[in-house]
């Protein structure tokens, strides 16, 4: 049977809410963290909107403490303008800050001391702040890829600075969405935003079920979860619907600190290439295969259902 349209996307959805292993029993908990601050302006509202949308949201919905992972010498580019309030704002909201590098490097493509170095700079921004956490996610998530001598050099440079790494667990890959509502507004096309808010929350269920699934099946147990989400204009309009969904199919948010105080935070796992989830590099050392539900939704069919239902058949003006 072909399916298309909406067709594809019920489909899609139903599958997602009955697959198995998605009403797995047992206590499930995710905390919310955003990388690439501050950010640039998306497709539908300025920074300092975001911003004020975002605090908002979390707090109507009661949220946990959030983290807002920090890239400082994004603050001397234009895009970053106006980004220290930005931030201070968050922190007066209740959430925490940490260190997502300064200039953003993908590690694969740097020198390991300069890619040290970077670390250390934004560690003299961040460590003046208030909300400040010692902790250190990798750009891209990139930890070395198939350097295992880079990796391990990170791993220890990391223990000299007393951080942790600031891992992932859940990825739902928020930032390819947020390109094709930039390359949408560039074409001069119009979106629909209810089918633009029910790809953003399937997106990132559909990542957080699945790695529940698979760490589930690799530690006998639903860890602390940490769903990688980014600093944009789709957090802003529908964070409040995506904890909604959460708490609907029996998540509870918990606060960032709780989150990486799991055990899982002194894992290191030794892969053939050291890059995205954690779960998922936990899984691999083990040998374990992927499950085959729930159905997660990669870039690539986000991209299809994009264009056939975000897009597509609506009127160009």
């Amino acid at each position: 049977m072909r399916l298309s349209g909406f067709g594809l996307f019920g489909a899609l959805l139903f599958l997602l809410c009955t697959a198995p292993g998605v009403a797995a029993q047992g206590e499930k908990r995710v905390a919310l963290s955003f990388d690439d601050v501050p950010r640039g302006a998306g497709a539908f509202m300025t920074p300092d909107e975001r911003t004020e949308k975002i605090i908002a949201a979390l707090s109507n919905q009661n949220a946990a403490q959030a983290v807002f992972f920090i890239n400082p010498c994004k603050l001397d580019e234009p895009p970053g303008q106006g980004g220290e309030a930005r931030i201070a704002a968050y922190v007066a909201a209740g959430h925490v800050i940490a260190n997502h590098s300064c200039s953003h490097p993908k590690l694969s493509n740097t020198d390991a001391e300069i890619y040290l170095a970077d670390i250390d700079k934004a560690e003299d921004w961040l460590k003046r702040r208030d909300g400040y956490r010692p902790w250190f996610r990798f750009p891209y998530l990139d930890e070395g890829g198939a350097d295992k001598v880079k990796r391990d050099t990170l791993r220890s440079g990391l223990a000299q600075r007393g951080l942790i790494n600031g891992y992932v667990t859940a990825d739902g890959s928020d930032w390819n969405l947020e390109q094709l509502t930039l390359d949408a507004k560039t074409a001069g096309k119009d979106m629909d935003m209810k089918a633009l808010r029910k790809l953003y929350v399937s997106s990132q269920m559909s990542a957080l079920d699945y790695h529940d699934e698979l760490a589930r099946i690799t530690l006998g147990r639903s860890p602390a979860h940490m769903l990688l989400l980014h600093e944009t204009d789709l957090a802003a309009l529908f964070i409040g619907d995506l904890v909604d969904e959460m708490r609907r199919r029996g998540w509870t948010i918990i606060s960032a600190d709780e989150a990486f105080a799991d055990p899982i935070h002194n894992a290191m796992p030794d892969v053939p290439f050291s890059a995205g989830t954690l779960t998922g590099s936990m899984a691999w050392e083990k040998n374990i295969p992927p499950p085959l539900s729930p159905i997660w939704i990669g870039t690539d069919l986000q991209n299809h259902i994009f264009e056939k239902q975000v897009v597509k058949d609506v009127e160009v003006k």
